[in-house]
């Protein structure tokens, strides 16, 4: 895949760490006005999912795989990813195979940088390097994503409905052999931007609200099943824009508390992003 699909395969792999997530300090389940006035159900979500929230996050890591399609102008583009990641230290590392078009590639996820590995070396390297701090001077977009890969966790789409107060259950389900609660709730743009982390500037936060609006996007739908043990198992996350465009993310996670061993490759074969794109881009394997 080319160079220019990092954004995009980076953006889907932060999906499957809860991308769309508000910070634990907001996550009280004391949301909105559905929440304090929805009556039994509403609580009764509100409740399972704080249980679900509190469980999640204390595992510190697990493996996922999902997949990411986006729809623009009637095309369809698919991505594959499959990993495991650890929350210990408070932000998400780890290591994913993403698979799009027929092509793969190996991402490591450090504390503050990601890593993609080239089909074919470039300038004598094998890795490609792009920093969490460069991205968030470069755009809002670029700061959401430092800011979810820095202070994220599968737990934080749960914490999100909890913050919104805008989940109802939609019934029991079985998700790979198991039975599970299912739980919805639909939020606008402007309150998936203000519930991210405290970490992300307001400006970023006008400017990714401009960008939602600009698109046309008036709501994001939230889907997630929870397990007997209050471990988030699956998570769904769409959208359409004005244009007919559309993205969907299906997450599954299991193996809570895996082991999780990620460092970053060696200096000598890895080139800074920023060095690539000057240089016309490159293949990603």
């Amino acid at each position: 895949m080319r160079s220019t699909r990092m954004a995009a395969v980076a953006a889907g792999v932060a999906l499957m760490t809860g991308l769309t997530a508000c910070g634990s300090e907001q996550a009280d389940g004391g949301g909105g006005d559905e929440a304090k006035g929805g009556g039994s159900a509403v609580q009764g979500a509100l409740a399972a999912l704080k249980r679900a929230s509190a469980a999640t996050e204390g595992k510190n890591s697990a493996a996922a795989d999902g997949v990411q399609k986006t729809t623009t102008q009637g095309k369809t583009m698919s991505s594959e990813l499959k990993g495991a990641f650890d929350w210990s230290s408070g932000g998400i590392q780890g290591e994913v195979e993403a698979t799009a078009d027929g092509s793969a590639t190996t991402i490591r996820y450090l504390s503050d940088a990601m890593y993609m590995k080239l089909q074919k070396p470039m300038q004598g390297k094998q890795w490609v390097k792009t920093d969490y701090e460069t991205m968030a001077e470069q755009s809002a977009s670029g700061a959401m994503l430092k800011d979810q890969m820095q202070n994220n966790n599968p737990a934080r789409s749960v914490q999100l409905l909890l913050a919104s107060g805008k989940v109802k259950s939609a019934g029991t389900e079985t998700v790979r052999g198991a039975e599970a609660t299912h739980y919805s709730g639909t939020l606008t743009p402007s309150e998936l931007v203000r519930m991210q982390s405290k970490d992300l500037k307001e400006s970023d936060k006008k400017a990714l609200e401009q960008q939602f609006e600009k698109q046309g996007i008036t709501e994001e739908k939230i889907d997630l099943w929870i397990d007997e043990n209050d471990l988030l198992v699956k998570k769904e996350e769409s959208f359409e824009t004005k244009d007919g465009s559309s993205s969907e993310n299906t997450v599954f996670y299991s193996d809570y508390g895996t082991e999780v061993e990620v460092s970053a490759p060696p200096a000598s074969q890895t080139l800074e992003s920023s060095r690539m794109k000057a240089s016309g881009g490159a293949e990603l394997s």
